[in-house]
């Protein structure tokens, strides 16, 4: 017995000295350096480029867009400006809106508020984007799959880009009242994913009904 627990204490000495050695050669805030067969797309955690934490919500919105392009894959112009009904947004207005969010967190929690395609003209663009609605209806049909596809992609890069110039304590920042409450970074990230997990839904939906009416 009591070499028995000899054993475990000599063991339990060694597991918590490597722990302490790879703490020390990958400190928290380091970029982080993964296996590349452990970076696929159902992989969340981190990845490299970035710190732990921000690589790990990059994994999840990485995940995100991935699952929302799906059913947009081969859709005709017809498709993507199909309205179900006079209230209805269509599924290339959606896209664009989705940008249009995105490009909104670039600005507001990006150091001087960089973000993607600036301008007037770009603005006007993007607030019928967000707005969606008649605004919505009116700017965003005649446009193949490619348009709103490049325009994902861009913005995303950029997000992608900007992301990799922070630590994780920036994920930490406090904006007091966003949404009538304290809400740091880490939650309006997460937001852009989840927005696209809510839209995704809406355009499986319009999908659905594509043939037949």
């Amino acid at each position: 017995m009591d070499n028995r627990r000899t054993f475990i204490k000599k063991s339990a000495a060694l597991t918590i000295g490597a722990s302490a050695i790879a703490g020390v050669i990958n400190p928290v805030n380091s970029k982080a350096s993964i296996n590349p067969q452990a970076n696929g797309i159902n992989i969340v955690g981190p990845k490299e480029g970035y710190t732990l934490e921000i690589g790990t919500l990059v994994s999840m919105m990485n995940w995100m867009r991935n699952t929302m392009l799906r059913p947009v894959y081969g859709m005709s112009q017809k498709d993507l400006d199909y309205l179900h009904d006079d209230n209805s947004n269509s599924i290339g207005a959606m896209l664009m809106h989705l940008v249009a969010t995105e490009r909104f967190y670039q600005n507001n929690t990006f150091e001087d508020g960089v973000h993607f395609e600036k301008g007037k003209k770009e603005d006007k663009l993007y607030d019928a984007a967000s707005d969606l609605g008649d605004a919505g209806r009116a700017t965003f049909k005649g446009k193949e799959l490619d348009y709103y596809l490049d325009k994902l992609e861009a913005c995303r890069e950029f997000s992608l880009k900007e992301l990799a110039k922070y630590e994780d304590s920036w994920l930490e920042i406090v904006d007091t009242q966003f949404w009538g409450s304290p809400t740091n970074n880490y939650c309006k990230w997460f937001h852009v994913a989840e927005h696209e997990s809510n839209h995704n839904g809406q355009i499986k939906y319009l999908k659905s009904r594509l043939h037949t009416t």
